[in-house]
């Protein structure tokens, strides 16, 4: 509250803007709530202490225990009762300190009695195991869901997938988290241990998948609304380990819509993990390596001077991704983990497609290296400290095949040097530390993130220059519209820092209603805005005392980094290391024979001197809803407006009937904060509560969208230079609806049958005349009346399959198990590094899985490439398709 009374006053001690206006109301009545939550909280004299326990069940192998129903008795409160999450773990609040027990209760285990447990002021932990009972019982406790629905870290508003749904995803690991991104929704963040970035790893490594929705979260540098976690196992006991192949051609595959005949393709890709202790109970090693040697075709269409062209081309490419991964205990409740990735990239043929013929490609080669430390655990009795490095350094290399002039007859065909050639070189360092902590009733957490990064550019982009012909007949006429030529070839280097800082309180006003406050406040380097502060609200209600019902409500600013491409390119074209040459009406091969052309002095990039941080306003509301059948039904609407995001302007364009503002100087392309935009998004998720007897598992997700904004990025030009407002229109990516679905079922023992639908409604292009009608040398102006992104292409729709058998054979080693009493330690959200040991479930020691997978099964045609150039013979017409039906083959064996 003293931080928020700061905020406020230095506010008031200078002039406002429009933003600040509106962050100092979002303040004050942050202030206003958090004032009277604590005067509710001091009038209605509640009694309850300020401690809170996480109990946590697992059972023998370390597997957690799902609906475990745990009774609390002891201290001055009365019994409470609750049952455990999908992560194995449930949370008692508001007790006073004290000595407890515990008994609990789980179908197919013994009872557990616990002899007492001391709970401290502040967070506490508690680590039981249950045992596997010769006669199953049946549970006699019953369940308190209010409480637990109304934690803002429960599981409202959660699904989470076990291992054994993840293992009916897609193998191919870019499928595999293309299919999570659609599952989220658009705008998800997917972490791992707490990372972004990086690969995915093995399916075989990851424990659980988490889908949650939290977005005020002070944490959160990224607006949205659902956040994937993704955890792997922890440390094993014992040595175990997976191949994988996977294999596909185009004896397997559909004919392109666009292709007269099947494409050359193949794809041959493979996968290796091995994990195991080095040291029994305290270090453990995991090791990944996953590649493909792959061939594709993409189909060329193109209107020639000597007729139509319909090819195609083939794109080879070679992946091979390589981790290794440390787990050691430190201490009883620190365990330290390191991980090494290598990430490595070999492109061919890039460019070519679509318009672009076969001389126009190139190659690219990518080699990223990550490497991560982190640590979790308690410490000082009441804190526990999340700490995490990662430090990664990349190279990206990029060669054209040809390099003579590029020539583009605007949507006909694209010939010559691809005009790609580049060397980049960036380090970069990622500092994040978080402390939870509770004081009183408040749960809280502060932390920070500290980001350096250093990049060498070598970058000669077009550096042999492109003639833009306005259609076939200007070609066969050779009449240009404009030659450019980026002149010069002086590397760059430049740092960027970013900082974020946050604060975070959960408090829990009453059993049904648990609020939260906090803001973030970041600033970067090279932007000169410090005023980056970002408040945020959010409230958990459980309105009826079944707990069936959750409502989840927030608001709050998200700031985002300026995009440091935009930077380089200020830094690189500024007139000295490199500028561009614009002439109008140009000759033709030779750029300066024609009789009327117009040169143009040397044109740059520069930055608006009031570059801010742009940043996103966003509400939301979502409803969660356990409906008969123990179905569950979730609903979200969103909305946000992007304020003083970049769009680039060209402040020399020509007035009309005036000329150049600025005689002495080209174009002057200008990055501003000056752009909007504006997100309604509702998003409704139905899906089973847990798993039927037959192991079916099914979800259903549907979108609905409108995403209105005024600039495709930062340097991207406007039609009209000197009217913004007409730029006004629907995103790129506007698809107002979405529909995605997931089911997989058991058909019986061994034999399992998995399917992901995925439909998408059209999204816009922008409509062209196919000249510069404006005289600003961009060909981008639109016919008189039209707007920008005013038509649309088609809806597109596909049906994925995976059937799988699996066998196992040879019999699992016996396992000497010791019973444990429980372990408690101080935690807010019970961290998976603390030393924890787990091993595989099956009673096979071997696993074989074959399996057949296809992707658009019914080899339905997805148009794209829509032509929206009035003067293309393509005009309105889609010139490229997805690819049709494919299917791979594969094995999986693990033991």
């Amino acid at each position: 509250m003293k931080i928020l009374l700061h905020i406020i006053k230095a506010r008031l001690g200078g002039s406002l803007t429009k933003g600040s206006r509106w962050r100092l109301l979002f303040c004050a009545v942050a202030l206003l709530l958090l004032t009277g939550v604590q005067a509710v909280a001091q009038t209605t004299g509640d009694k309850r202490g300020d401690a809170s326990l996480i109990v946590r069940i697992a059972d023998q192998n370390g597997a957690v225990v799902v609906a475990a129903k745990i009774q609390l008795k002891g201290g001055a409160a009365a019994v409470r009762i609750s049952e455990t999450d999908q992560r194995g773990q449930v949370t008692f609040s508001e007790l006073a300190s004290g000595k407890y027990r515990l008994h609990v209760e789980a179908i197919g285990f013994e009872h557990l009695d616990t002899n007492e447990i001391t709970v401290k002021s502040g967070p506490n932990l508690v680590d039981l195991q249950l045992h596997v009972a010769e006669v199953k019982e049946e549970v006699a406790v019953k369940q308190n869901r209010r409480e637990a629905m109304t934690d803002p870290e429960g599981p409202a508003f959660t699904t989470i997938l076990t291992a054994e749904q993840i293992a009916n995803l897609p193998d191919d690991p870019d499928e595999f988290e293309n299919v999570l991104r659609q599952m989220a929704g658009p705008g998800a963040v997917i972490r791992v241990n707490g990372f972004s970035g990086g690969k995915l790893p093995p399916k075989s490594q990851i424990r659980e998948i988490r889908f949650k929705l939290n977005p005020y979260a002070a944490e959160n540098h990224e607006a949205g609304s659902v956040g994937v976690d993704i955890f792997t196992k922890p440390g094993m006991d014992t040595w175990h380990g997976t191949f994988n192949f996977g294999f596909r051609d185009e004896s397997l595959a559909a004919r392109n819509a666009f292709a007269r005949r099947r494409g050359p393709e193949q794809y041959r890709r493979f996968g290796l993990t091995l994990d195991g202790p080095l040291w029994t109970k305290r270090t453990s090693l995991f090791l990944a390596a996953d590649g493909a040697l792959s061939f594709d075709s993409k189909t060329i269409v193109a209107a020639l001077p000597e007729g139509g062209l319909a090819a195609l081309a083939r794109l080879p490419a070679r992946v091979l991704n390589l981790s290794v991964r440390v787990e050691h205990v430190l201490t009883k409740y620190h365990t330290l983990r390191a991980e090494y990735q290598r990430n490595a990239l070999q492109q061919n043929n890039l460019g070519v497609g679509n318009f672009d013929l076969p001389e126009r490609g190139f190659s690219s080669h990518q080699v990223e290296n990550l490497l991560r430390l982190s640590d979790t655990g308690p410490f000082h009795k009441r804190f526990v400290n999340e700490v995490r490095f990662q430090l990664r350094w990349q190279e990206n290399d990029l060669q054209p095949a040809n390099l003579s002039p590029a020539i583009q007859v605007l949507n006909a065909f694209n010939r010559g040097g691809a005009q790609s050639n580049s060397s980049r070189r960036v380090r970069e360092g990622e500092f994040a530390d978080n402390l939870d902590f509770a004081h009183g009733k408040h749960t809280m957490k502060v932390g920070l993130l500290l980001d350096a990064w250093k990049e060498r550019i070598d970058d000669r982009k077009n550096a042999n220059g492109t003639f833009i012909f306005s259609s076939l007949e200007a070609f066969n006429l050779a009449r240009p519209i404009t030659f450019t030529q980026r002149i010069g070839s002086v590397p760059i280097s430049f740092t960027q820092y970013e900082f974020g800082g946050f604060w975070q309180d959960d408090f829990r006003l009453r059993k049904s209603l648990s609020l939260s406050f906090g803001f973030r406040y970041e600033l970067q380097n090279y932007v000169k805005d410090r005023d980056s502060v970002a408040p945020r609200f959010g409230l958990v209600w459980s309105p009826f005392a079944n707990g069936k019902t959750t409502i989840r409500a927030g608001a709050g600013l998200f700031y985002n980094w300026f995009d440091t491409d935009a930077y380089e390119q200020i830094l690189l074209v500024d007139g000295l290391h490199q500028h561009d040459l614009v002439i109008r009406n140009p000759g033709f091969p030779d750029p300066l024979s024609g009789n009327s052309i117009s040169l143009l002095p040397p044109s740059r990039i520069q930055g608006a001197i009031d570059l801010s941080l742009p940043y996103i306003e966003q509400f939301s509301v979502g409803l969660e809803r356990q409906l008969m059948g123990k179905l569950l039904l979730r609903a979200n609407y969103q909305h946000q407006r992007g304020v003083h995001l970049l769009r680039g302007r060209n402040i020399n364009a020509p007035l009309p009937g005036a000329g150049r503002p600025i005689p002495n100087e080209g174009n002057v392309t200008q990055v501003e904060s000056s752009a909007n935009s504006w997100l309604n998004q509702l998003n409704i998720n139905i899906s089973p509560q847990a798993l039927s007897a037959r192991h079916i598992y099914w979800l259903i997700n549907y979108s609905w969208s409108k995403a209105t904004n005024e600039a495709d990025g930062p340097l991207s030009l406007p039609a009209n230079n000197f009217d913004l407002v007409a730029e006004r229109g629907p995103a790129a990516s506007d698809s107002r609806h979405r529909l995605f679905a997931i089911s997989s079922l058991q058909v019986f023992k061994g034999l399992r049958l998995g399917a992901i639908f995925r439909a998408t409604s059209a999204t816009p292009y922008n409509l062209t005349t196919g000249f510069d009608n404006n005289g600003d040398t961009i060909v981008n102006d639109r016919p008189a009346g039209v707007g920008r992104n005013s038509v649309r292409g088609t809806a597109q729709w596909d049906l994925s399959a995976r059937l799988s058998w699996s066998l196992g054979f040879g019999k699992q080693p016996e396992q000497k198990t010791q019973g444990q009493g429980p372990t408690v330690v101080r935690s807010r959200n019970g961290s998976e590094a603390l030393g924890a040991l787990a091993s595989g479930g099956s009673d096979n020691r071997y696993r074989m899985q074959f399996y057949l997978q296809t992707f658009n099964l019914f080899n339905h045609v997805n148009l794209i490439n829509f032509s929206g150039v009035q003067t293309s013979p393509f005009f309105r017409q889609a010139t490229a398709a997805l690819a049709g039906r494919r299917i791979e083959l594969g094995v999986n064996f693990s033991f």
